[in-house]
C-alpha cells in the first residue's frame, strides 16, 4: 500500500504504520529541517521529501497514487496559546491547501487519518475537512481519546479522525467517541499495561544532570506536577518541556507521594525554599518521553541533536500506539 505521510515531523506516525504490519511504501513530507533529519537517521531508506506542502498539486500526488494519506497538520491554529486563530491563521494554510485539492486526487486515495489537538474539533478547518470528505463519499469517524485509556501513564488527549471510501465497509453514524470500546481493544490486542517506572533510566549521572535548577525550584516549585514511579500518569509534554513550567509537562520525584506532601506541609509553613532540594526533583528525558509516547526501542536521535531541541520535537510527535491502533481500526471491517 502507498502512503503519503505528511507533516511526518520525527516520524512517529511512521512507527505506527510500522507497528501495525501493514506493506507500507511510504513517501514523507516534512518542511522542517531539523524534524527531516532526525526522521532519515531513523528511516535512511525512507522517502522524505522536504518541502512546502503548498507547494503540491493535485497532480503532483497523483504521481504518488497514495492509497492512503495520514498527517498531522500544525497545532497553534487550534490551541490557546496560539490565539485560536483556526483557518485565518497562516500555519493552517498547508491544511487548507490539501483540503481544496482533496476533490482532484485519484479515487486510488481510499484511506485517511488525521491527529491534531483537543480544539481541533470545534474548529471551522475541521468543518471544511468533514464537508469535503462528505462530498467525495468519505464516511469517517472522530475520537478524543488520551493514551491514559489504553494503559499508557501520559494524559495528551488529542483529536483524531479516520475516513474510507464509501464503496469499501462503511463506518456506522457515531457522534464523537471519546473511547474505544474493551471488546475491539480486546480482538485488536491493544490493551497495554505500561507503568511510569517502566520507562525511567537507571543512569545515576543522568540523573543528575536532569535535577531541576535551584532558581526554578525555588521560584516556580509549588506549580510543579510532580510524579513518582507509582502514579497513574504524567501530563501532557508540550514543546516548551524544560524551558516553562506550568502546563507543559511532569517532573520526576524519586520519593513516595506520602513524602513529597510531607515536605510541602512544612514548606507551608515555612517558606523555606531550600526544603524542596530535598524531593530531588527533576525533568524526565527525551528517551524517557519518547517511551512513554511508545517509540520503540530502536528509535533514537543523532547525537548533535540538543536536549532542547528533542524535546520540542517529541512535543510536536503523536503517540505512537494511539495511531496504530486507530489505523487497525481503519483498515480492520469487522471493527466498523
Amino acid at each position: 500500500m502507498k502512503v503519503l505521510e505528511l507533516f511526518s515531523g520525527i516520524g512517529g506516525m511512521h512507527y505506527a504504520l510500522k507497528e501495525t504490519g501493514l506493506d507500507v511504501e511510504i513517501t514523507a513530507v516534512e518542511i522542517n529541517t531539523l524534524a527531516n533529519y532526525v526522521y532519515k537517521h531513523n528511516f535512511p531508506e525512507s522517502l522524505l521529501l522536504q518541502r512546502n506542502i503548498q507547494s503540491f498539486s493535485a497532480e503532483d500526488i497523483n504521481r504518488i497514487s497514495p492509497e492512503m494519506i495520514i498527517m498531522s497538520p500544525p497545532c497553534q491554529p487550534f490551541t490557546r496559546v496560539g490565539l485560536k486563530k483556526d483557518i485565518s491563521d497562516e500555519r493552517c494554510s498547508a491544511l487548507s491547501h490539501i483540503i481544496s485539492i482533496l476533490p482532484q486526487m485519484n479515487n486510488t486515495l481510499c484511506y485517511i487519518l488525521v491527529e491534531n489537538v483537543k480544539g481541533f474539533e470545534v474548529s471551522l478547518a475541521r468543518d471544511k475537512l468533514v464537508l469535503c470528505l462528505s462530498e467525495l463519499r468519505f464516511d469517517y469517524r472522530e475520537f478524543l481519546l488520551s493514551p491514559v485509556q489504553f494503559g499508557i501513564p501520559n494524559a495528551r488527549l488529542r483529536y483524531y479522525l479516520i475516513a474510507k471510501r464509501k464503496f469499501l465497509k462503511v463506518f456506522r453514524p457515531i457522534r464523537i467517541a471519546e473511547s474505544i470500546s474493551e471488546n475491539i481493544l480486546q480482538k485488536l490486542n491493544q490493551i497495554h499495561e505500561l507503568t511510569i517506572e517502566d520507562i525511567l533510566n537507571s543512569d545515576k549521572e543522568s540523573y543528575k544532570e536532569n535535577l531541576i535548577p535551584d532558581k526554578i525550584l525555588f521560584k516556580y516549585g509549588s506549580i510543579f506536577d510532580i510524579v513518582t514511579k507509582d502514579s497513574p500518569k504524567t501530563c501532557c509534554f508540550t514543546k516548551a518541556y524544560g524551558h516553562y513550567v506550568e502546563g507543559t509537562g511532569s517532573v520526576f520525584c524519586p520519593f513516595s507521594q506520602d513524602y513529597i506532601k510531607s515536605v510541602f506541609k512544612e514548606y507551608k509553613n515555612c517558606s523555606n525554599p531550600t526544603l524542596l532540594k530535598s524531593l530531588n526533583l527533576r525533568y524526565f528525558t527525551p528517551d524517557e518521553i519518547a517511551k512513554l509516547m511508545c517509540f520503540p526501542p530502536e528509535f533514537n536521535f543523532p547525537n548533535d541533536v540538543t536536549c532542547k531541541q528533542k524535546y520540542r520535537l517529541l512535543g510536536n510527535s503523536v503517540n505512537v500506539k494511539v495511531v496504530a491502533l486507530l489505523l487497525r481500526i481503519l483498515m480492520c471491517d469487522e471493527m466498523l
